[in-house]
This record gives structure tokens, C-alpha cells and sequence, in this order.
């Protein structure tokens, strides 16, 4: 299964899974780490990042919280999401 990549930012891929589960949530992937973080509210459901990538994670999500909400729609509805602005 695809898992389409929706935004990169210092090496840190942000993915979703088309027939993932609930509640909405994405999958941060950084070298050879990676986390599952709930979208709203914003927090760790499993996995490990180490804390700087961790942080600018959250970041990056919480500015973009409308934004995941409807991607997460696009990807289960099988539609290809646009991509969203890195951190910066």
C-alpha cells in the first residue's frame, strides 16, 4: 500500500496510510526512527523520534491542524493529497 508522502522538512518525512485506523494521525519518519502522532489533539500514539525532530514535528502540526484534518479525509477517500509547506 501507498503511503503518501505529504511534506519534508529537515529530514524528517511526514506520511499517511490510506486504510490506516482512527483517530486521525501521521506517521513522522526520521532516518531510521519513526512515530505515530495523533493529529487533534496533537500527541505521540506510539513509536520514538528523538526530541529535536519530536518538537519540530509538533510544531509543524499544530500550525497545520486544518490542513492534516482534510488530508486525512483525501488519503482515506483514496484521493492523492496535495502537499503541505514544510517547516520553516
Amino acid at each position: 500500500m501507498v503511503m503518501p508522502e505529504i511534506s519534508r522538512f529537515y529530514a524528517i518525512e511526514i506520511r499517511m496510510y490510506p486504510n490506516d485506523h482512527n483517530p486521525p494521525h501521521l506517521h513522522a519518519i526520521y532516518g531510521g526512527d519513526e512515530a505515530c502522532f495523533a493529529i487533534a489533539p496533537f500527541g505521540v500514539e506510539n513509536g520514538w523520534l528523538p526530541p529535536r525532530a519530536s518538537a519540530m514535528v509538533c510544531e509543524w502540526s499544530v500550525k497545520n491542524e486544518a490542513e492534516l484534518l482534510q488530508t486525512w479525509d483525501a488519503v482515506r477517500s483514496g484521493v492523492e493529497p496535495p502537499k503541505i509547506a514544510p517547516l520553516e
